[in-house]
């Protein structure tokens, strides 16, 4: 056994054309929580997912020992039935059911095939209750926000009796606070003995948790070492293969004249409204300036930048100026037209079309630049455009005909931004840039923000990760219950300073 409780080794995973896992091995002491790191593509998702039985034993080479004993799975429902659960970063919950119903799907309590309803109530309670989690088990799941919903999906596994929980980036959509919460639960299932294999891009995160690290590179495993013995930069540097001395490319223009204005913004939730999303907030943009908008989840960032580009959730009035012409803006067309792009927080909701192609993606809103008047594209000159963009952005595809879908998040961030900026854009605003893409891609895309500043495109950026504010940014508002509470050249600035104006509004 040699102090393991599992051990994955030599798991080799071909698909057509491609080694997706080459000789992997995984070691996991019971109790502990193992961090898995890498980048996107690396294999770390196709591990978990021949742990958890979702590519059958021979479907893969390898062997799956646990509690030293030989682990064969043939489906999804024996790795639950060995005790191993996995909570996906898009969670696996049904809205319209309770939570208790969502605890024990697929694993009902019955007695002569009807539903012992009671019985998985309370059951439901303890669960809840083991985890200090204030939530009833009547509650509507969809009436939950999503850090509450991630928490139900932990009770959900230990209801399962699990011995091993998988997490894959439990707190990519989470508040501060969601995560700390959720951080603070797992350190508890470890006490009481439960093993957590905790895959996340973030590395403070990863650090603050974790009794081990493995990080994957290219499908194989390139180390494996004790979180206390070894660096951050040293993780970075086994996961993108090279030495990266700074994260944050440096700025090495000056920002110029002030070229974009936005003045007296009010957004509401609805038409009636009933609740004020955005309060009279203003403020304004240079030329190859990087402007930081920070604060916390429901602060009325992205309400304020999604009305700005003619996208709100609701009714919202307010004063647009792009050198020192007033705009008038209804619709994202309408800002698209003016010079203004963006690039929205939920990429595979609102960014990409994932079955559509690269090329499709790309040119999706200026097919109206290469139709002739009978309404025919020409595809040639389309296909060189996209081409060069695609080379310019560094976009990773066996094809320009490949799905977007299959790209890794970095790549499709890239390639949402390389669609802005064909239509020759002067502002252009980031939300949440880097969610949910590893760290070598996040430096790709901070080399390109300074590219483009570099250029004299301005950029406002929508960041919940307070040192890639401070690493990018020229200038940092804060905002706090929809109003722009602090203003901060970042001169000296520390996470501490920006925390608590994003706390105490002042």
């Amino acid at each position: 056994m040699n102090g393991y409780f599992l051990q994955m080794t030599g798991i080799t995973k071909e698909f057509p054309g491609v080694k997706a896992l080459n000789n992997v091995n995984l070691n996991v002491k019971k109790g502990e929580v193992h961090a898995l790191c890498g980048e996107n593509g690396a294999g770390k998702s196709t591990l978990m997912k021949v742990l958890g039985g979702f590519y059958a034993s021979g479907e893969y080479t390898g062997s799956i020992m646990m509690d030293g004993k030989e682990l064969v799975l043939s489906g999804i429902k024996d790795g639950e039935k060995a005790g191993i659960a996995v909570i996906y970063q898009e969670l696996a919950l049904f809205n319209e059911l309770s939570v208790a119903e969502n605890i024990f799907m697929g694993h009902e309590d019955a007695r002569c095939g009807i539903l012992d309803e009671p019985a998985m109530l309370n059951s439901a309670q303890k669960k809840l209750e083991e985890l200090s989690l204030d939530i009833s088990p009547y509650s509507r799941v969809g009436d939950l926000g999503t850090g509450r919903q991630q928490l139900v999906e932990i009770a959900k596994a230990l209801s399962r009796d699990a011995h091993i929980i998988i997490m894959d980036e439990p707190t990519a959509s989470l508040s501060d606070t969601e995560a700390a919460l959720l951080l603070g639960i797992i350190r508890r299932l470890k006490d009481n003995g439960t093993t957590i294999i905790y895959i996340s891009h973030k590395l403070d995160e990863v650090f603050s948790i974790a009794d081990t690290i493995t990080v994957l590179r290219d499908g194989s495993t390139v180390l494996t070492q004790n979180a206390g013995s070894i660096s951050k930069s040293s993780v970075i540097s086994a996961m993108v293969g090279r030495e990266m001395a700074e994260l944050y490319p440096v700025c090495t223009h000056e920002c110029g004249e002030t070229v974009f204005k936005a003045g007296h913004f009010f957004v509401w939730e609805d038409a009636a409204k009933t609740k004020l999303l955005v309060d009279d907030a203003s403020f304004s943009l240079g030329k190859g300036e990087v402007l930081g908008f920070a604060g916390l989840i429901g602060a009325g960032r992205t309400e304020l930048m999604s009305a700005i580009f003619g996208n709100p959730p609701g009714p919202y009035k307010g004063e647009l100026e792009l050198s020192g012409v007033k705009l008038k803006i209804g619709t994202p067309r309408e800002a698209l037209k003016a010079g203004i792009a963006m690039v929205p927080e939920d990429r595979k909701r609102s960014g990409i079309v994932g079955i559509m192609s690269v090329l499709e993606n790309m040119t999706l809103a200026h097919l109206s630049d290469f139709g002739n008047k009978a309404g025919i594209i020409d595809e040639p000159r389309e296909l060189s455009q996209v081409q060069a963009m695609a080379d310019r952005f560094r976009v990773k595809t066996a094809s320009l005909d490949t799905p977007v879908g299959n790209l890794s998040g970095g790549n499709q961030q890239k390639v949402i931004i390389a669609r802005c900026l064909m239509g020759g854009i002067r502002v252009l605003i980031l939300d949440e840039p880097t969610r949910g893409i590893d760290v070598g891609a996040r430096y790709e895309i901070y080399t390109l923000i300074r590219e483009l500043t570099a250029q004299g495109i301005a950029v406002v950026m929508v960041s919940s990760d307070l040192p890639e504010i401070i690493g990018l940014s020229d200038r940092i508002m804060v905002m706090h219950e929809g109003k722009i509470k602090g203003e901060f050249k970042n001169i000296g600035i520390t996470q501490e300073m920006i925390m608590s104006c994003a706390l105490e509004g002042e």
